[in-house]
């Protein structure tokens, strides 16, 4: 078991923070308590559904979102992310969990693959987002008797810049290449009814994109693929905007993916 003095920073600061300072929720600011019950609702995935980032990418897969991100949502995303929020892990996992069940489980269960984050920045927070949300939900998933595992088959190839202030043009050109396979991605993820790539946010669907090239090209989803499972997308948060709401006149390729 590592020892206090040797865990990550970012975990450590939150930690004894959370032991000298009174909790106040991440979503609104209320006190004493890391969550309230109107921000917790929020995220309950209520209205997790379909979302197209405007304008959508080329070789976007279907993206599910479980809520919009403004306000408590974005307040509960990056305490969890850049302020080492940890407890959040659960109610963000939950509302994950509502993200891919509006994309369709399917009866022989999904494998989720997360987005991967650059060393540098998972030693700077001291945990990687997008993985423990994962690991969360596929939990949240198989106590709802969906059967889910967490495949961590993508990585980094090269380096990328901070995506924080790029637009979505800039965002493209810094990711493309960027993602791979992991040798044996195809083993991992065989057997899957679903494979979906999973995140915190989507913005400009740039990563998402970028994720499900890298796993194309290892063979992984149709067409011809060695794993052909539908390859789809979830994430907690989606900008109010980009959320799907088809009306009768909505065409079948409409709801699926930008390609």
């Amino acid at each position: 078991m590592r020892s206090w003095w040797r865990r990550p920073a970012g975990v450590l600061v939150g930690e004894l923070a959370g032991l000298v300072l009174p909790a106040t929720c991440a979503g609104c600011g209320a006190g004493r308590v890391v969550l309230c019950g109107v921000c917790r609702s929020v995220l309950s995935g209520a209205l997790a559904g379909q979302v197209r980032p405007s304008p959508c990418p080329a070789g976007l897969p279907a993206v599910y979102a479980a809520a919009a991100y403004r306000e408590a949502v974005r307040g509960v995303v990056l305490a969890h992310k850049e302020r080492g929020a940890l407890p959040l892990a659960g109610v963000l996992g939950a509302a994950l969990a509502a993200a891919v069940r509006a994309g369709g489980a399917g009866d022989g269960g999904v494998v989720l693959v997360p987005v991967p984050s650059a060393r540098h920045r998972v030693r700077a927070r001291g945990h990687d987002p997008a993985r423990r949300i994962a690991l969360a939900a596929s939990a949240r998933l198989r106590r709802e008797g969906v059967p889910a595992r967490v495949a961590p088959v993508l990585r980094l190839r090269r380096a990328v810049a901070d995506q924080a202030g790029l637009g979505a043009a800039q965002r493209r050109e810094n990711l493309a290449g960027a993602l791979e396979a992991r040798p044996g991605a195809g083993r991992v993820t065989a057997g899957a009814a679903r494979i979906v790539i999973v995140d915190d946010l989507v913005t400009t669907g740039s990563t998402l994109v970028e994720a499900a090239r890298a796993l194309r090209a290892a063979g992984i989803g149709p067409p011809g693929g060695v794993v052909v499972a539908p390859v789809v997308a979830a994430v907690v948060a989606a900008p109010a905007d980009s959320f799907v709401r088809p009306g009768p006149a909505a065409t079948r390729t409409e709801q699926k993916t930008c390609e």
